[in-house]
C-alpha cells in the first residue's frame, strides 16, 4: 500500500485493489503505536468571533491543503477570558496531536512560551512579541487602519472612532498605532470607543455607539474591525434615525460575502480566512517536515477597493 519499489508492481496493484474493495483505511491507533506520531492536527479556536462564519472558513483552507495528507483536525475551544494555556499543557502532556494551530494571539502569548520551550511544531494565527521567531500566518491590521483612515477622510469625515479588541491581543497594537498615526496624518480628530470592546456582546456595541452618535461631539466615521461591528453600527444608526453616507460613513473589515447583500452598501477591506487556513496549514506541513521555525512566517497585505 505504500508502494514499496522491492514489492513487485502486480502484487502492489492486487494489494491496493483489494484494501478498495474492502474499504479498508489505516488503523490510527496501529499507526500512533509503531511511529509514535498521531496523525492529528489540533485547532484551538475562540467559539466567538467578530467574523460570520470565521471557523468554517478557516477549516475549509485547512482542510484543503491537508487533504491527501493522512492528518485530520481536532477542534478544541478557546474561551479567552478562561485558561488558555492549560488545553496546550493537555495536548503536550497525552501526545494528542502532532502539531497546533491557534488564534487571537498576544504579545507575550503564554501558549508560545510553552510551545517553544517543548519544541512541539505549531503555527499561530497572529503574531507575538518574542524575540525567537516562530511560525505564523497574519493580516497587517496596521495597514488595514490606515486604509480605513484614509477613506473615510477622502469621504470628508473629520470626527473618526473605532472600538477595538482588548489590549492583550497583539493586533490591538497594530490596529491602535495604524488608526492613531492616519488620523494625525490626516489633521483629524479620533476618539477610542472603550466602554466596550471587539468581543462584547451586538446589543453592548451598538448601544455604545448609539450614545456616542447622539452625542454633540458624535463622529463622523467609524472604522469597523469586524463583521459583527459593522452590524452593531447599523442597528444603533436606524435605531437613532441616521442614515449610512449621511450622519455616519464607516469602513468595515469583511471575511464573508454578507455586506454585499446589504443596502446601502458598506466599504469594506477583505480579509481572506480560507487562504489564511490554508497557509497556515502548510506551514505547519513544514514545520513538522523539519523546516526551521525562522522561514515560516506570512502576513497578508489588505486590498483597498472601494467604491
Amino acid at each position: 500500500l505504500k508502494g514499496d519499489p522491492l514489492i513487485s508492481e502486480k502484487t502492489r496493484e492486487t494489494v491496493s485493489s483489494a484494501a478498495a474493495e474492502v474499504g479498508y483505511v489505516p488503523d490510527r491507533a496501529a499507526q500512533r503505536l509503531r511511529t509514535g506520531r498521531t496523525k492529528v492536527i489540533s485547532l484551538l479556536v475562540n467559539p466567538a468571533h467578530e467574523f460570520l462564519g470565521f471557523t468554517a472558513e478557516l477549516l475549509t483552507g485547512l482542510t484543503s491543503a491537508l487533504h491527501g495528507t493522512g492528518y485530520s483536525v481536532t477542534i478544541i475551544p478557546d474561551f479567552i477570558r478562561q485558561d488558555r494555556v492549560e488545553a496546550v499543557r493537555n495536548i503536550l502532556r497525552n501526545n494528542l496531536a502532532d502539531g497546533l494551530i491557534f488564534t487571537r494571539t498576544e504579545a507575550f502569548d503564554e501558549r508560545v512560551r510553552v510551545l517553544l520551550e517543548a519544541d512541539f511544531p505549531f503555527v499561530t494565527h497572529g503574531r507575538t512579541e518574542f524575540s525567537l521567531p516562530h511560525p505564523y500566518v497574519d493580516f497587517d491590521n496596521e495597514a488595514y487602519a490606515r486604509l480605513a483612515v484614509r477613506r473615510l477622510v477622502e469621504k470628508g469625515r473629520r470626527r473618526l472612532g473605532i472600538i477595538l479588541p482588548e489590549a492583550r491581543f497583539t493586533f490591538t497594537q497594530h490596529l491602535r498605532y495604524g488608526f492613531m498615526a492616519a488620523a494625525r496624518e490626516a489633521g483629524v480628530d479620533f476618539e477610542f470607543l472603550d466602554k466596550v470592546n471587539l468581543d462584547s456582546s451586538p446589543d453592548r456595541i451598538s448601544a455604545q455607539v448609539l450614545q456616542r452618535l447622539k452625542a454633540h461631539d458624535a463622529p463622523d466615521g467609524l472604522v469597523c474591525v469586524g463583521e459583527v461591528t459593522a452590524l452593531a453600527t447599523l442597528a444603533a444608526l436606524d435605531d437613532c434615525g441616521m442614515e449610512l453616507g449621511r450622519e455616519l460613513d464607516l469602513v468595515a473589515k469583511r471575511a464573508s460575502p454578507v455586506f454585499g447583500l446589504l443596502r446601502p452598501r458598506v466599504e469594506a477591506v477583505f480579509e481572506d480566512i480560507e487562504a489564511t487556513g490554508r497557509d497556515m496549514a502548510t506551514l505547519l506541513l513544514r514545520r513538522l517536515s523539519g523546516e526551521s521555525s525562522e522561514t515560516l512566517q506570512i502576513l497578508h497585505q489588505p486590498e483597498a477597493r472601494f467604491g
